[in-house]
């Protein structure tokens, strides 16, 4: 990754300026063009530069949005979908300017179908805010990424978290989106159905599509059983070879884990600041196992035993509420705990995904790295499915470290990508992982540039991401 790669768009002044004139003379005060506003809204939660829009229109229904992408298609102006602007590689920037679609105010949660396991929300609606709805029918929504992400956002970017390894990710629990596309019309792309062989999968072409191909304004997604059980604790090892090793058995041995995250010896020193802990300060497994309570034992032991095998231990497991929810809190923490190991450093914050056989070899290979090109770089992962993430702590005004950092990057995705795994397991390609997608799908992107041509032939929606139409 290097911030002289990113792709520099021409700015459309004319259609700019007849657009801002239109949405501020329909929309009112819904339509803000004030720097503070802008500025918010090309704001990346990573070292890319932000890129503000010309202005920000709140929507507060699809037809907001669909009059908005009219307008902005009849003036071959971009359009930026924005949920809470917690993506990681620069997803929400303006690169050609353009109008960016705030949906944080639709926010309504639709339908629950308790019966079927399933409900529909608009895009706004967040991961938190429709579990706190969902408390009392005895259900909840699984996907976890570190922020409070709305769940619009989450489809778009394909969003995973420390819960995938056993539910899965955005992919395979959204059921059907609704979505506004280039030309303005609105469409759903499946029923509520559980499975249907009715044409193309528009549902999974959308899902992960980072607003480049329509704005999703509602989705349908499955809902799952508060489990009877849960427990959870945490688990040192000497190594973090030997952490990865004891992970790669505990799949492989067909322990359903709910959640397995992997926090490498810095790492663990910075939650303990930052969350006022006192974990043992090396390489470390947070755990989680859901079911019954004879069940949520018995996973906890045959874990306390394959960690015994590779010299861990001891693991100090609890089923009180209470002391789990401050394990996870101090996990989805780690963002924050990064930034306070060196005040006025940037954050990059990459991820990667193996198979799970080489995320051992990976792990290591890239703790190398970080020792070798003097950085400071906590790792977390979600080390059931293979997925982890590097947190560089970078000085922008050294330019030395900067080069160092972008070198550090291209080689831990070119490792990955060697190793038959992905560039980024769940944070998506965005700005900052362009370069990257050709060298893991080769002549594949030449068929997602064929798609993007045929649905946004204008090339309005979010452009400059994922990867260049000028191949």
């Amino acid at each position: 990754m290097a911030l002289d790669g990113i792709e520099k768009m021409k700015r459309n002044e004319t259609g700019i300026e007849a657009v801002l004139g239109i949405l501020r003379q329909r929309y009112g005060e819904r339509f803000q063009t004030g720097q503070a506003i802008r500025e918010q809204h090309g704001h990346t939660t990573t070292y890319i530069p932000g890129q503000a829009p010309d202005g920000v229109l709140f929507a507060e229904a699809a037809e907001d949005v669909q009059e908005a992408v009219r307008i902005c298609s009849d003036h071959n102006v971009p359009v930026i979908p924005f949920g809470t602007g917690s993506s990681l590689e620069g997803h929400v920037n303006a690169p050609g300017g353009g109008v960016s679609v705030d949906l944080s105010r639709m926010n309504r949660i639709l339908a629950v179908h308790a019966e079927d396991l399933d409900c529909t929300v608009e895009a706004g609606v967040t991961r938190t805010q429709l579990n706190d709805y969902l408390r009392d029918t005895g259900l909840f929504f699984p996907i976890d990424p570190g922020a409070d992400a709305s769940l619009g956002g989450m489809a778009s970017t394909r969003a995973s978290g420390t819960n995938a390894v056993r539910y899965g990710t955005m992919r395979d629990n959204v059921m059907s989106v609704s979505a506004v596309m280039p030309d303005g019309r609105l469409i759903t792309t499946a029923k509520r159905a559980r499975k249907s062989s009715a044409g193309y999968d528009l549902t999974r072409l959308l899902v992960g599509s980072e607003g480049t191909l329509g704005i999703i304004t509602s989705l349908t997604l499955k809902l799952h059983g508060i489990p009877q059980a849960v427990s959870g604790g945490v688990c040192p090892f000497p190594t973090v070879e030997a952490a990865c090793n004891a992970v790669i058995m505990t799949i492989q041995m067909g322990i359903p884990v709910a959640r397995i995250e992997l926090i490498n010896g810095l790492g663990m020193k910075g939650i303990n600041a930052y969350s006022k802990l006192d974990y043992p300060e090396g390489p470390c497994l947070f755990l989680e196992f859901h079911g019954s309570d004879a069940g949520v034992a018995e996973q906890a032991q045959m874990f306390a035993e394959i960690a015994d095998e590779f010299g861990g231990g001891p693991f100090n497991w609890t089923s009180v509420a209470e002391e789990r929810t401050k394990l996870w809190k101090a996990r989805h923490d780690a963002y924050w705990s990064g930034l306070a190991m060196r005040p006025g450093a940037k954050a990059l914050s990459t991820d990667v995904c193996v198979p799970i056989s080489r995320l051992a070899d990976c792990i290591v290979e890239t703790e190398a790295d970080i020792d070798e090109m003097k950085l400071i770089a906590p790792i977390v992962g979600h080390a059931g499915d293979g997925n982890f993430h590097v947190m560089v702590l970078v000085d922008i005004d050294d330019a030395d470290e900067v080069t160092r950092t972008e070198e550090f990057v291209a080689r831990l995705n070119m490792r990955a990508i060697a190793m038959d795994g992905t560039c980024t397991g769940e944070h998506g390609i965005g700005q900052g992982k362009m370069q990257f997608l050709t060298h893991e799908l080769g002549p594949a992107v030449d068929y997602m540039r064929a798609v993007k041509q045929a649905l946004d032939p204008k090339g309005i929606m979010n452009p400059g991401k994922i990867f260049s139409m000028k191949g």
